[in-house]
């Protein structure tokens, strides 16, 4: 089974920027009532998608005060749990930041740690990549980040037949 995630945020002022858990030099951080860790969002999505489970929404809505500023790695952990609750193993991430700035390439290694401890799967099972909008949109103009990613999992239950 596979699940797939998307999360964008816009460039805030006054805020760390923080992907994959690891905060990045940069000059602004991103909105968001959490961290605001796109590529963390996206990944918890994947993996609740992939066992049928609401989205991060859900779990974490941003109506909740006592959730402000609350660490990403969170979010992805309790979405392991809930894969783990449903009789699944969650096998592999793949996922891909979308952003002009700043370079990512220095910090894979970090996020990809930090990932593989709040997920509970070996580091090698983790894909994490960046590319950029060729200058095109919202994000080539420098707006906001984004980030896809896709999540596999194996279960002992049988998938129901459409």
């Amino acid at each position: 089974m596979v699940g797939i995630g998307y999360d964008v945020h816009r460039f805030g002022e006054g805020r760390k920027l923080i992907l994959g858990g690891v905060e990045i030099a940069h000059t602004r951080g991103l909105e968001g009532h959490s961290d605001a860790d796109v590529l963390c969002h996206a990944i918890a999505d994947a993996v609740l998608g992939a066992v049928g489970a609401r989205d991060i929404g859900h779990y974490f809505p941003n109506t909740d005060q006592a959730l402000r500023g609350m660490s990403s790695l969170e979010i992805v952990s309790k979405a392991a749990a809930v894969v783990r609750e449903k009789g699944a193993d969650l096998l592999n991430i793949d996922a891909t930041l979308i952003c002009e700035a700043p370079k990512i390439s220095p910090y894979i290694d970090g996020m990809r740690a930090n990932l593989a401890s709040a997920l509970g799967i070996p580091l090698e099972r983790i894909g994490v990549k960046a590319t950029t909008n060729e200058g095109l949109g919202f994000i080539g103009r420098g707006e906001g980040i984004a980030a896809l990613a896709v999540a596999g999992v194996s279960s002992t239950h049988a998938v129901p037949s459409l």
